[in-house]
């Protein structure tokens, strides 16, 4: 059964899960989840883990980097970093832009890592590029994280800019990007961004079900990994026991250490077959990072249409994969979300802590941007303006929107 409500009031079959991710699907891409049974070891498995690994490559940029495709969610990205890279006591800088980089920097600290924690000033912004640099002369750091789009907020940071900095001032330390909210949606050039880790998870713009951690990394940080003094203080999380079982499947043979996600891979396998697809042939990820910026292009002028404002305080600084919207002074999420639902669609409270309640959080990412026909940002759009009428805010009653973003 397809969900659609292309072009019309009717809600669709059941809500649309328009959160910043898990995202909506395609049906080939739940058919292939839907498979029966499967060995790990069977050949149509084997093949499929393999292509997926080789297509991780082609969607962020890389023709050395190593991916790895282990069980688990997007959080696991991070205690692979964490494990794998940091020894105690190594400093770490992390640029955080909301709720997931102080995750990260927990989770850097709970490994022994001495963390820095770069906050942007005010809730929406990011740091400038001479605060940064000026924190990177202070101190030699192992490794910089910047999350590329923290689903907190909604801002997007620079992250080729943020590594030409890196690169400049401190050649030797790791470039570790989070890009759960980013990849596949916002561009990034691994290779030619000169990024040694990304961190990223299957339920967003990869566009499958949860459950898959993806992390790629460079073969500099490879290079670190075999250089440590100490051991790998992580059992499943270490890439010396996944490695081997990466380059297995790859080479299209079997290899074991734990059972990966059968189901989940073949529907990655699929979703990623189809991402490259779009735009027909030459398409690939250009088509696919067009796609997304052209819906967020729609969904930001929409909400500026409502005399409303994003978290992001800028262009700049705003995601293409989803959108964080201040809600007026009378409205709290609580009041709207129920409302969204009502009208088909499934929307995220915000998640900053006190101020939960202040905004809401809208996901048009994967296939709500790359396959338009399917009506989602239209169903989106409609319930968002119908909603808050129903709740008594209308544009034309609006005159400013919130005050000034609060600090972090």
């Amino acid at each position: 059964m397809t969900d659609k409500a292309a072009n019309t009031n009717t809600p669709p079959v059941r809500p649309l899960c328009l959160i910043p991710g898990p995202v909506e699907m395609s049906e080939t891409v739940l058919q292939a989840h839907s498979t029966p049974a499967t060995s790990h070891t069977d050949p149509r498995f084997v093949e499929a883990f393999g292509q997926v690994i080789e297509m991780l490559r082609e969607v962020v940029g890389t023709t050395t980097a190593q991916p790895f495709v282990v069980a688990g969610s997007g959080t696991l990205g991070w205690d692979q970093t964490a494990a794998n890279l940091v020894e105690a006591g190594d400093k770490a800088l992390v640029l955080s832009t909301g709720y997931f980089g102080e995750g990260f920097a927990d989770c850097l600290e709970t490994y022994g890592a001495d963390v820095t924690r770069l906050r942007a000033e005010v809730v929406g912004d990011r740091q400038p590029l001479a605060k940064i640099a000026q924190t990177l002369r202070a101190a030699k750091y192992k490794l910089v994280t910047v999350t590329q789009v923290d689903t907190s907020t909604g801002v997007l940071c620079d992250v080729k800019s943020v590594a030409e900095v890196v690169r400049e001032i401190s050649p030797d330390t790791l470039v570790v990007v989070d890009g759960v909210c980013a990849t596949a949606a916002e561009r990034l050039y691994f290779d030619a961004w000169g990024v040694d880790v990304l961190v990223t998870a299957s339920q967003k713009a990869l566009g499958c079900p949860p459950g898959v951690s993806v992390v790629v990394a460079s073969q500099k940080a490879l290079g670190v990994l075999a250089a440590r003094q100490t051991p790998v203080p992580a059992y499943y999380a270490s890439w010396k026991r996944w490695l081997p079982i990466m380059q297995s499947y790859e080479s299209r043979a079997v290899k074991y250490f734990a059972t990966p996600c059968v189901q989940t891979v073949f529907a990655l396998n699929t979703s990623l077959k189809e991402m490259l697809a779009t735009g027909g042939s030459g398409g690939g990820m250009e088509a696919v990072f067009a796609a997304h910026e052209a819906t967020s292009a729609r969904v930001k002028a929409a909400v500026a249409a409502l005399g409303l404002k994003t978290v992001a305080v800028s262009p700049e600084t705003s995601a293409t994969a989803m959108t964080a919207v201040w809600l007026p002074e009378s409205i709290q999420a609580a009041d709207l979300l129920p409302k969204l639902k009502a009208r088909g669609v499934i929307a995220a409270a915000g998640i900053l802590p006190g101020q939960a309640q202040r905004y809401f959080r809208l996901g048009h990412m994967g296939i709500t941007a790359t396959q338009p026909a399917n009506g989602y940002v239209d169903t989106m759009l409609k319930a968002v303006t119908d909603a808050l009428e129903e709740c008594g805010y209308s544009a034309a009653s609006s005159s400013s929107g919130r005050s000034s973003p609060p600090r972090l």
